[in-house]
């Protein structure tokens, strides 16, 4: 009895979280433009696919996220790697530094290089817009592939990049052939979260995007200030789909890992 309540609860939990999702997603296919249904129809998805503006949203969104999960790993990776080599106190301190931008409200890191952004662009003669965006999203993304890349660094057994050294391999080379190989799952796994982030993200690109750039979060926000479009639905279907996309590669992902540690 006490096992079904326990499901029968956990139903109820996933009900109140995905219910407006499903809602939406159903509403997409409407073929009225009101909450009332008037059938089946994929016209809003080919209306969508027409419309100039959100397709360069979504180049915008797409290329933004792309370039800010690529550089944001290759950053996060020496960061780990750096952090990693710290002995005593000093690891732990910058360790703890370095999960800041996680914990942070994303409203005060948004309004806090929104100002800083304001400053170098008066001083140095440039407005916000995708360059800014771009540099916010590295900045936010980063920590999320330290905090990947750190464990596996952890669980590698050094001995290999010594034994690798005294093969005659450089430093540089035996980092290629040894470790990277070691700590790859969790760079992939950092590149992953890093993109989902990036992609989905409102309210840091919100505060730094200027007047003239534009992304798919803030363009759906800016379709919800008039009636509600059903191309806003269409569009916010495709974004959850592609985030639940990526979250289950990595899930697959570490599943995977996990199987491998424990053989």
């Amino acid at each position: 009895m006490k096992r079904i309540s326990h499901k029968i609860y956990f139903g109820i939990i996933l009900a109140f979280l995905y219910a407006p999702l499903i809602y939406l997603i159903a509403y997409s296919f409407n073929d009225g433009k009101t909450s009332v249904w008037k059938g089946f129809t994929f016209k809003w998805y080919v209306a969508l696919f027409q419309d100039a503006q959100i397709m360069e949203s979504l180049y915008n969104t797409l290329l933004v996220a792309f370039l800010a999960s690529l550089i944001a790993t290759i950053l996060g990776t020496m960061a780990a790697i750096g952090i990693y080599n710290f002995k005593g106190g000093y690891r732990s301190a910058i360790q703890n530094v370095s999960n800041i931008p996680i914990i942070n409200p994303e409203i005060v890191t948004g309004v806090s290089l929104m100002l800083l952004f304001t400053m170098a662009g008066t001083m140095l003669g440039f407005e916000m817009g995708f360059v800014t965006v771009l540099l916010a999203h590295i900045g936010f993304c980063t920590p999320y592939v330290i905090l990947n890349v750190t464990p596996r660094l952890k669980r590698m057994d050094n001995s290999i990049y010594e034994a690798a050294l005294d093969l005659g391999c450089t430093p540089v080379k035996a980092f290629f052939k040894v470790v990277l190989p070691e700590i790859m799952p969790g760079i992939f796994s950092g590149a992953l979260i890093s993109f989902t982030y990036s992609l989905d993200d409102f309210v840091i690109t919100y505060f730094t995007r200027g007047s003239k750039f534009q992304t798919l979060p803030v363009q759906i926000y800016t379709m919800t200030h008039q009636r509600i479009n059903p191309k806003a639905n269409a569009l916010s279907a495709i974004l959850f789909a592609v985030i639940l996309l990526m979250l289950i590669l990595i899930n697959i992902r570490s599943s995977k890992e996990a199987k491998k540690s424990r053989t």
